[in-house]
């Protein structure tokens, strides 16, 4: 696997997201439901955001904001980094290390096809390292 098509073609091209308008907790409930830690925020079929448990625990239990009371828009990050199919695992790490993210919208003409998590891309890669572990295994022994 060396791009983000072969990892979505993988792990699945489920997208989990939520409204603007929705609380906090309605986020919190679909994050721990869905085993994910972070929600697209989209509205009309636009992508507007991302919700990340770091953005509630920075921007909301840090400030003392309920999140009952609170609104998904209000806590996102809007300035998102996305990538595309055709961009390689590589070029991903390099983006999330510099960016210091842990999610990354796929975008494939400027729709949301997939989301990567940083986990995702140590799968992937352990894979990768599996398999040329094996060749050279398969090579040494001849």
């Amino acid at each position: 696997m060396h791009f983000v098509s072969e990892i979505l073609a993988r792990k699945g091209r489920i997208v989990h997201a939520i409204h603007p308008r929705k609380s906090v907790l309605d986020a919190i409930r679909e994050m721990d439901a869905h085993g994910v830690g972070a929600l697209l925020v989209i509205d009309g079929g636009k992508l507007l955001g991302i919700l990340s448990e770091r953005d509630y625990a920075r921007r909301g239990i840090l400030r003392g904001r309920r999140s009952d009371s609170t609104l998904v828009e209000e806590l996102m990050t809007t300035e998102l980094i996305c990538t595309a199919g055709n961009e390689t695992l590589d070029g991903c790490m390099e983006l999330m290390t510099e960016k210091r993210v842990r999610h990354l919208p796929v975008l494939e003409d400027g729709k949301v096809v997939g989301v990567l998590s940083i986990g995702d891309l140590l799968n992937a890669i352990m894979v990768r390292q599996r398999s040329t572990i094996e060749e050279l295994k398969h090579y040494i022994e001849g």
